[in-house]
């Protein structure tokens, strides 16, 4: 049967209204996603202090979720290290904490609002910010993680991070009072359009599509996604958060860097 033009036109018009329905579906998910994060603990530790690495695992896993439905989204930690005690060379217990990366986050695409839930001293910080593009490039490599198929993108940040001090400070050796210093970092991920676009843990949530995996600098932090489960939300398993002080970024900053003074520069601290 020869088809006329307006048959044409009709099969045409039922094709590009069935690729929005499918779009629909797509971005109409909701559902939850559970990460994996490791972290190598070594990575960060400068070349005079190598016999920390005999006191410390040279990895730290925890575990994440990410909850979401068509518009907003929850990246939050489900398990949570207390403070570790590892056994020093010479035999003698030290106790050692860890600050670790990232915070929970609360992101709202409809209105661009990111809001990241952190604790420091006891209390409880709401610190209020706004969606922020990166600069990715697109590879042609594809890989399968959590049963997805996933494209590559990339690229580099440059942060201002502050030095690994353990233990009070010496005054009379200066490079264990080190300054900030400028990082250059190599963000790859690897996201799949299956699942809606703009979703992510930690703040890689500007892609077409969903992040499964992120890698920093090449295994110095590594998160991944262990299963995607998509179904319909339960009843308040996803709200954005409210119970803190709201804070900037900027004035959060300032109080992290006046906490770390009194603690005299004791603790690990990590910017990716």
């Amino acid at each position: 049967m020869k088809l006329t033009t307006a048959m044409k036109k009709l099969i045409l018009l039922l094709g590009v209204l069935v690729s929005i329905a499918a779009a629909e579906v797509v971005m109409a998910q909701s559902g939850v996603i559970q990460y994996e994060m490791k972290i190598n603990m070594h990575r960060n530790i400068p070349a005079e202090r190598d016999a920390m690495k005999a006191m410390i695992p040279e990895f730290r896993t925890t575990k994440h979720q990410l909850v979401f439905n068509a518009s907003e989204s929850y990246y939050k930690t489900i398990t949570e290290d207390e403070e570790e005690q590892f056994t020093a060379g010479g035999g003698g217990n030290v106790r050692m904490s860890f600050r670790m990366p990232g915070s929970d986050i609360y992101v709202n695409q409809n209105s661009g609002k990111v809001i990241s839930r952190q604790e420091l001293t006891g209390k409880t910080f709401l610190i209020i910010d706004s969606l922020q593009m990166a600069p990715w490039k697109f590879g042609d490599q594809v890989k399968t993680i959590a049963g997805y198929e996933c494209r590559m993108a990339y690229y580099t940040r440059t942060d201002t991070v502050r030095s690994m001090v353990v233990g009070t400070p010496n005054p009379q050796n200066p490079q264990e009072n080190r300054p900030p210093q400028v990082r250059t970092n190599e963000i790859t991920v690897w996201f799949t359009d299956k699942i809606r676009p703009f979703l992510g843990p930690e703040r890689y949530n500007t892609l077409p599509g969903a992040v499964l995996a992120l890698d920093i600098n090449n295994g110095e932090r590594v998160i991944v996604a262990k299963s995607v489960e998509l179904r319909d939300l339960k009843k308040n398993e996803l709200k954005e958060p409210t119970s803190g002080t709201k804070v900037t970024q900027a004035e959060f900053r300032k109080l992290m860097e006046e906490q770390m003074k009194q603690m005299g520069g004791r603790g690990m601290m990590f910017r990716n």
